[in-house]
């Protein structure tokens, strides 16, 4: 059930009472759904399973369901670029180059760590499709192969937004490269464990993932549905850019030490968290090409009229959908991790916005 605790205020227990409304008229009893998490300042407000983890088991989500994330995991590669970046040991405006000496290109010197960062390089996405199997299993360091032959950019690096999944395999590299260990052992280590995300983990086939959701789609018929996760949808194997595992109790403690700054210093958040690359209006790219946005390093920066500035990601693998926004200078942490990608999230998204400002908490 969803908790009202430290709410005394009328319009908040109302708007509360508007957001379940909302996810239970979204889903239907004995489907997939999804897990609703809302905190504001230190207090969680809202949380809430809707739905089913696994429609063998019959197992109900709730705020401990594991969801891939999809590519709301690039935030946390991002961070720890960014504190491999505060500890001295590379520079943002470094050359991809420098990391990759392998690579044939010359424009690999004029590619810098930022470019990778805010999807604005203008390496394109040649990872071989028509190999089905490789499409399934590639890793990180198979898909980025292609780079070593790859003689053409999209565009002159830092000139327009192209939203890319390969370049976060080089961040993989680049980690594993510096650390001197496997990118899961330095990301369990400075960044999930710091953070207090104990059973946070990444995909990979054959392990076992706590309170695991399965991801599902739609049949044909619009009413029925099918598991579609790994081994049914494409580059569920690769991590940087989109393999964690985790739920929306995890992901609390997540934003308390992004809050706290536990894992990188202010400076470096605020630069994260600030517009490099302009999204709307991209001609390469239609991934979240929306008005009023930005992306930062890791992250979307959405700056509406009369509204606060959010911070958010949203993840799409498999029958996963997965969205994670922020309004950090109101102190607002909202989650709707889902195993189905059937109903609409910008819907069910500008609902809440308009919730939370009839509530007065933007004010």
């Amino acid at each position: 059930m969803f908790s009202c605790h430290h709410v005394k205020e009328t319009p908040a227990k109302a708007a509360l009472e508007k957001v379940d409304s909302l996810f239970t008229a979204r889903y239907y009893e004995g489907e997939p759904g999804g897990a609703v998490l809302i905190m504001k300042g230190d207090s969680i407000l809202f949380d809430k399973g809707y739905g089913l983890a696994d429609l063998q088991t019959k197992t109900p989500i709730d705020g401990n369901t594991f969801f891939n994330i999809a590519s709301v995991s690039k935030q946390f590669t991002a961070t720890a670029i960014l504190k491999l970046a505060a500890e001295g040991k590379l520079n943002l405006d470094d050359p991809v180059k420098k990391y990759f000496p392998e690579f044939k290109a010359d424009f690999f010197n004029k590619i810098t760590i930022k470019h990778l960062l805010s999807h604005s390089s203008g390496i394109p996405d040649e990872r071989p499709r028509e190999d089905r199997n490789f499409v399934l299993t590639a890793t990180d360091m198979q898909s980025l192969e292609y780079m070593k032959e790859l003689d053409h950019l999209n565009f002159e690096p830092g000139t327009a937004y192209e939203y890319m999944n390969p370049t976060f395999q080089l961040m993989y590299a680049i980690i594993e490269k510096l650390s001197g260990k496997s990118f899961e052992e330095y990301m369990k280590e400075y960044i999930f464990t710091p953070a207090g995300m104990d059973e946070t983990v990444y995909f990979e086939a054959g392990r076992d993932i706590p309170r695991m959701a399965h991801g599902y789609i739609t049949e044909d018929d619009g009413k029925s549905f099918r598991e579609y996760d790994y081994g049914e949808e494409s580059f569920f194997a690769t991590k940087a850019d989109g393999g964690i595992y985790t739920s929306t109790h995890e992901f609390v403690n997540w934003e308390k030490a992004l809050r706290d700054n536990t894992i990188i210093p202010q400076t470096l958040k605020e630069e994260a968290h600030s517009p490099v690359t302009p999204v709307t209006g991209s001609t390469y790219s239609s991934y979240q090409n929306r008005p009023y946005t930005s992306y930062g390093y890791g992250w979307f920066i959405e700056q509406k009229p009369d509204m606060p500035k959010k911070v958010y990601h949203t993840g799409d693998n498999g029958g996963f959908q997965i969205y994670a926004g922020r309004f950090p200078e109101k102190g607002i942490l909202y989650l709707v991790f889902e195993n189905r990608n059937d109903k609409s999230r910008w819907e069910m998204v500008e609902k809440l916005d308009e919730i939370f400002r009839q509530a007065g908490w933007f004010e």
